[in-house]
């Protein structure tokens, strides 16, 4: 099956005359610069929104969540320790680590994420003194979804948000393992902890209770920016659907020898995988060519391969 196209090979565009011209793929200066300056936006954003989840619902509702905020938290009710600055130091002896087996560009964004998460927590934390809900459990629900909102923002972007995400980057490296899960784990232990400071088996549950939604907001962020689908077209004019779906939604696909059921005919089959969000584009090649096309599209579990996710056993 072609595969989608990726740096270093030859690329087909289609030209105004109907021809096609070819040439070798390369990204424009600009072009990467604006992918770094989006990436790093991007990155902010998420940082905003989970330092928000902590320090407008977790801390001010006294619950004490996972990773190196929950343990910089943790030291604020006992120190009264500033939560933003615990957490930049407690971070930095994790960067190295990072550097290392993730690499130097991930090690960069991890600076950039500890410090600017850092930068939230303290920015933010004076101006909730109070949780904005009463109810402790709202407090655990809203906090949880916007931090793991955060969280998967930030790990879809290629980055982290430092502290015990850093373990769990390293292990999905060489494991196929749901990061949601890796967290839920690790948390387990800085969340009991929490009942020796509090003497609360009600605040300890209400901080599982978050990490639980935490992990499996994460898990939604992320798979549901990955999540894949696949086309079977069946069309009289396949071959014009072929190059529109290749040259202009820039997918690859492979073609079947197929046999009507009913008619005995031989007809030829587009088999295309592609991220959901492309499916729109694909749908509208399709009707532009042949509204009559056959089409049917499902999900699919696991995609690997150039242009998708790597095998990793």
């Amino acid at each position: 099956m072609t595969g989608p196209k990726t740096s270093g090979e030859t690329k087909l565009t289609p030209s105004t005359d109907g021809g096609v011209k070819g040439g070798k793929y390369s990204r424009s200066r600009g072009n990467r610069w604006g992918q770094v300056v989006y990436s790093y936006l991007m990155l902010t954003i998420g940082l905003g929104i989970g330092a928000l989840g902590w320090t407008a619902f977790l801390i001010p509702a006294k619950i004490v969540g996972g990773g190196l905020t929950g343990i910089a938290t943790i030291l604020y009710f006992i120190f009264g320790w500033d939560v933003g600055l615990t957490s930049l130091v407690m971070n930095g002896f994790l960067l190295v680590a990072a550097i290392k087996v993730l690499g130097a560009t991930f090690g960069i964004r991890t600076i950039a994420g500890a410090v600017i998460l850092s930068g939230f927590l303290s920015g933010l934390r004076p101006l909730f003194p109070e949780p904005v809900m009463q109810e402790t459990m709202m407090n655990a629900i809203v906090g949880g979804v916007l931090a793991g909102i955060g969280s998967g923002i930030v790990f879809v972007n290629g980055g982290s948000t430092g502290g015990t995400d850093i373990i769990a980057m390293i292990i999905n490296k060489y494991r196929n393992i749901s990061l949601g899960r890796l967290l839920l784990a690790i948390d387990v232990v800085i969340i009991s902890s929490s009942y020796f400071i509090f003497n609360s088996l009600e605040k300890m549950v209400y901080g599982y209770m978050t990490m639980a939604i935490l992990a499996y907001t994460v898990d939604m962020v992320i798979s549901g920016n990955k999540q894949t689908v696949q086309f079977f077209i069946i069309s009289n004019k396949f071959d014009e659907i072929r190059k529109l779906i290749i040259f202009e939604a820039d997918r690859g696909m492979t073609i079947l020898d197929g046999i009507g059921g009913y008619s005995g005919q031989e007809r030829k089959v587009l088999m295309v995988i592609a991220r959901k969000t492309q499916s729109s584009e694909i749908f509208k090649v399709v009707k532009a060519v042949d509204p009559e096309a056959f089409i049917t599209m499902g999900t699919v579990m696991g995609v690997y391969g150039r242009g998708f996710d790597r095998i990793r056993i």
